[in-house]
């Protein structure tokens, strides 16, 4: 049933609304001789605005009516870099370049026309670029002064990373052709600067065997550097006379899958030394490493590390740890001091948070990884929810997120997965989806309900199950082959994959490929993991929310599939919202959709006592 939204309970201590207000988060950190600059998301209006820090004052430079945020690849990213006097971003409403200066708060647009940008890099007066123009994808160069737009490179089906060499004779960037993935297989490329602009570029790595390339970097001395897979992990590695040879590095990925541009988990400083982030455990690390070996560890009580950036006296990052969310911080490079400059305050006394537990259980032929959050409750074995990511190439962290508190503020305990397929485990552990999309995460998601009922940390037989996107999808398959969860929720998630790929962008085309299969020679294979085909098979009650804006689950796919459990005689509920995209951004909305989750399960357990 289509229900109208439900009256609330008596009001409680740590409300929806209160952990989606602690959504704030930031990113693209940028430091340069005008200082520190970021760029924070709030969701009461679901607008990204740049900051910039001075003088330890913060102030935000985004003047209303604009919001910094790419949409290229979908996923977007690097969407402001640092000019001369000021900053250059793109404006999120019409995907068009603007140049800002600290002097006038007044942003002049240097584009126009129907391309999208991301991924920017200033240098020497010129403004580097991916350029998204239909399902054409370029790297250009535009002048800051006479707005002129210069090919760099085209034709790969796409592009990421635009770098020059500090003596500006170098010029690296990030290219793969479809059917893969940027975590499957990537080229790194570099050009020489010649007297009529760049010369022909050479492939430095990733023209043979398969591997993920991502982030190159220059240090001072103009020597080329990135991070590649092809040692099994996403680690360190320079240029050599004989191509590329690995740097000391702590064998685990020093990077999550690259769904967004703009990333920086690791910056070199040069032969001897380069600052990274890593994952023990699940868990992030940070340290300056050596070429002896050796490792200066900068990560105290923080667990993840994201958009690095330094000068002389600091080390820049936005971190979360257990008990505090995202926050940009300022590490002191001799005294280890950290500064918090922005965010970083939870809305839940300390003792009143629930921490994350390494989980690594065994399931089916394998072993699968996450985090458990006990819940905050005096009941001996309490009930379950399942979170799944999406992605599915992507991961989740052990870091304070106020859903999962809000879960546990009520009694429920969390299980937070990065089922096999993840990113931050290796290669192999993320290669493991291929054509089991819909069989290894299921497994997973099944398993970790029976391990932690072994273990006599939550009542299995009240286990829930809840995904947004690909997550989505491995909650329907879930409950349509496994008698397992009791309910489920789907956020945008797909039902149909089919139908997914007939309507889904150039950037996932043939994801579902690599995922399931041909959608043509493995047709069985689709029917077989088709939630929708089998909506006859769920006989547990799930909720539903859908954006009615959502170009990539469309919302007729979870209409369709609201009414085949309907008449099936299973207890739906479904909630849709007009304003939304393939994700929530507005905070009333996500307080909506977090809160009738809750009293859904509620109802569930209700009717069955």
């Amino acid at each position: 049933m289509n229900e109208t939204r439900a009256s609330s309970p008596k009001a409680d201590p740590f409300s929806a609304a209160q952990a989606v207000a602690a959504g704030t988060d930031f990113a693209e950190l940028q430091v340069g001789p005008l200082g520190l600059f970021w760029n924070e998301y709030r969701p009461e209006d679901g607008a990204c605005r740049i900051w910039h820090w001075q003088d330890a004052k913060a102030r935000c430079l985004t003047p209303d009516g604009f919001s910094a945020r790419s949409r290229v690849y979908e996923y977007g990213g690097g969407s402001f870099c640092l000019s001369d006097d000021g900053v250059l971003f793109v404006n999120e409403s019409d995907q068009q370049l603007y140049h800002q200066s600290l002097a006038d708060s007044r942003p002049v647009r240097l584009t126009s026309g129907d391309c999208r940008y991301g991924d920017l890099h200033f240098v020497c007066g010129q403004l580097l670029a991916v350029e998204e123009q239909g399902n054409q994808h370029r790297l250009v160069s535009i002048g800051l002064t006479d707005h002129q737009r210069h090919l760099l490179a085209e034709g790969a089906d796409f592009y990421a990373s635009p770098t020059v060499s500090p003596d500006g004779q170098r010029l690296a960037w990030i290219e793969w052709s479809r059917p893969h993935q940027p975590w499957t297989a990537t080229r790194l490329m570099l050009a020489e600067r010649v007297a009529s602009g760049w010369g022909e570029p050479r492939c430095v790595a990733g023209n043979g065997e398969e591997e993920s390339i991502q982030q190159p970097r220059f240090d001072g001395a103009n020597r080329l550097y990135c991070l590649t897979d092809r040692g099994g992990y996403w680690q360190p590695w320079v240029e050599s006379g004989h191509g590329l040879e690995p740097l000391p590095a702590t064998e685990a990925d020093h990077a999550p899958a690259p769904w967004q541009l703009g990333g920086s988990t690791w910056l070199p400083l040069d032969e001897h030394a380069y600052l990274a982030s890593w994952t023990a455990a699940g868990f992030g690390r940070l340290g300056l490493c050596r070429s002896n070996g050796g490792n200066e560890d900068f990560t105290g009580t923080y667990s993840r590390f994201r958009s690095l950036a330094l000068d002389e006296q600091f080390i820049y990052a936005v971190a979360a740890s257990p008990t505090s969310p995202s926050a940009v911080i300022a590490i002191e490079r001799q005294s280890h001091e950290v500064r918090v400059l922005a965010g970083g305050v939870a809305p839940l006394p300390v003792e009143q948070i629930s921490r994350p537990q390494t989980l690594r259980y065994p399931s089916a032929s394998g072993e699968a990884h996450g985090f458990f959050y006990p819940a905050m409750s005096a009941e001996e074995k309490p009930p379950l929810v399942v979170f799944i990511h999406g992605g599915p190439t992507s991961a989740c962290y052990p870091l304070f997120d106020p859903r999962i508190q809000y879960w546990t503020q009520r009694g429920f305990a969390v299980a937070d997965l990065n089922y096999r397929g993840s990113s931050g485990y290796g290669r192999a552990y993320r290669q493991a989806l291929h054509l089991n999309w819909g069989i290894v995460d299921v497994e997973d998601a099944c398993a970790v309900v029976a391990y932690l009922d072994e273990q006599n940390l939550v009542d299995g037989r009240r286990a829930f199950i809840r995904g947004g996107s690909a997550g989505g999808y491995t909650t329907l398959c879930a409950l349509a082959f496994h008698d397992i969860f009791r309910a489920g929720a789907s956020l945008y998630g797909v039902s149909d994959p089919i139908a997914l790929g007939r309507a889904t962008h150039k950037f996932e085309a043939d994801y579902l490929d690599w995922l399931i299969g041909d959608p043509q020679r493995d047709a069985q294979r689709y029917r077989a993991r088709t939630p929708l085909l089998h909506a006859d098979q769920i006989r547990v009650p799930v909720i539903f929310f859908q954006g009615e804006l959502d170009a990539v689950v469309v919302p007729q796919q979870t209409r369709d599939m609201v009414a085949a459990l309907e008449d099936s005689g299973v207890m739906v509920q479904a909630h849709y919202y007009s304003e939304e995209r393939h994700g929530f951004r507005k905070a009333a909305n996500q307080a909506h959709a977090l809160e009738h989750e809750w009293l859904f399960y509620r109802r569930v357990m209700g009717s069955e006592q």
